[in-house]
């Protein structure tokens, strides 16, 4: 804690503070990262697969493989957070499972599952988007301005 803050506590505040810390269990950050990698790599590695059985058994190209494989991955997130599976894994592996597709439905899901005994209007469609709502907000915005760089650029190159 900063010196600032110590000095607006006061002496009782400050002994529980220094026993807080000698209390507070070190948290393994290495063994944590670890797990992190592991979990999400296995989510790429799953994607990665499943795009090369779309290409190589339902004749998709590089191109349109990518389609259907994040529908499953983001089928696949939906049913384990629909199973409460999601979460025990999210618990064990940490940051891991935040990979974008699988993460974002997973935000999307939990909310709607928390939030279904108000309602499937105002209960599950209503809060279904709080968390990732913002991520569609500045996603799109970012693909706006990125469409507007690129007309640019190609407009400033047809003069």
């Amino acid at each position: 804690m900063s010196d600032k803050k110590k000095k607006k506590l006061t002496p009782t505040q400050q002994q529980y503070q220094e026993f807080a810390q000698t209390i507070e269990p070190k948290r393994p950050v290495l063994k944590n990262c670890i797990k992190a990698f592991w979990v999400g790599g296995t989510i790429c590695t799953i994607g990665q697969g499943l795009q090369w059985a779309f290409i190589n058994y339902f004749n998709f190209d590089e191109k349109t493989a990518g389609n259907p494989t994040s529908a499953v991955l983001i089928m696949i997130s939906v049913l384990l957070t629909g199973l409460g599976l999601y979460d025990h894994i999210g618990q064990w592996a940490g940051a891991g499972t935040s990979i974008p597709v699988t993460g974002f439905a997973n935000s999307i899901a939990s909310a709607a599952i928390e939030h279904k005994t108000e309602g499937f209007v105002l209960g599950t469609a209503g809060n279904m988007f709080k968390i990732g709502g913002a991520v569609i907000v500045y996603g799109v915005f970012a693909a706006f301005v990125v469409v507007l760089i690129k007309v640019t650029i190609k407009w400033l190159g047809g003069m």
